[in-house]
C-alpha cells in the first residue's frame, strides 16, 4: 500500500490536527514492530471557549456599504498550531540525534501545514510522506498498513 520500506530505527509519525503518535520501528523491514515513543493530543476546546467575539464588520470608505468579515475558524488555528509544535518537537529530536530517519503519515491537509513548518534538518531526515489518516487506528493496524 505505502510502497515505503520502514527500516529498523525509522520514526513513523502518524498524526492529524488533533493527535500525533511518534512511533519507532524496533523490528526490521520485513517484520515492522512499532513502539510508541510519544503521544501528543490536542484538547478539543469548544468553539465558544476559543473565541468570544462575533465576526466584525468593515465599512467601505468610499460609500457607506458595510460587509461582514469572515468568522475566525478557531479549530483550524488550533490544529495548525498543534502541527507546528509537533514539527518543532521533531526538529528538536533530529537535532539531538535521536531521530535519524522520519516517515510522516497524515491526511493531505495536515501534511500541507507540516511542510510549511519543517526545518531544514527535519527535511534532511524525512524519508517519506504518506497521505493517509491512520491516527485513530491501533498500532498493530498501522503496522499492517505500512507492511502491505
Amino acid at each position: 500500500m505505502s510502497n515505503v520500506l520502514v527500516r529498523r530505527g525509522d520514526w513513523v509519525v502518524v498524526c492529524d490536527g488533533k493527535k500525533a503518535l511518534v512511533l519507532e520501528n524496533v523490528g526490521d523491514t520485513k517484520f515492522i514492530n512499532l513502539k510508541t515513543r510519544e503521544v501528543h493530543e490536542q484538547p478539543d476546546a469548544k468553539t465558544h471557549e476559543q473565541g468570544t467575539d462575533k465576526p466584525g464588520r468593515s465599512i467601505n470608505s468610499i460609500d457607506s456599504r458595510r460587509s461582514a468579515m469572515e468568522q475566525t475558524d478557531w479549530h483550524d488555528q488550533e490544529e495548525e498550531r498543534f502541527l507546528q509544535r509537533l514539527a518543532s518537537r521533531l526538529d528538536a529530536e533530529v537535532n539531538a540525534g535521536n531521530a535519524k530517519s522520519v516517515i510522516m503519515v497524515a491526511p493531505p491537509r495536515a501534511l500541507g501545514v507540516l511542510r510549511q513548518a519543517y526545518s531544514q534538518n527535519l527535511r534532511n531526515v524525512l524519508r517519506a510522506e504518506i497521505d493517509k489518516d491512520f491516527v485513530r487506528m491501533p498500532v498493530d493496524e498501522i503496522e499492517k498498513h505500512l507492511a502491505a
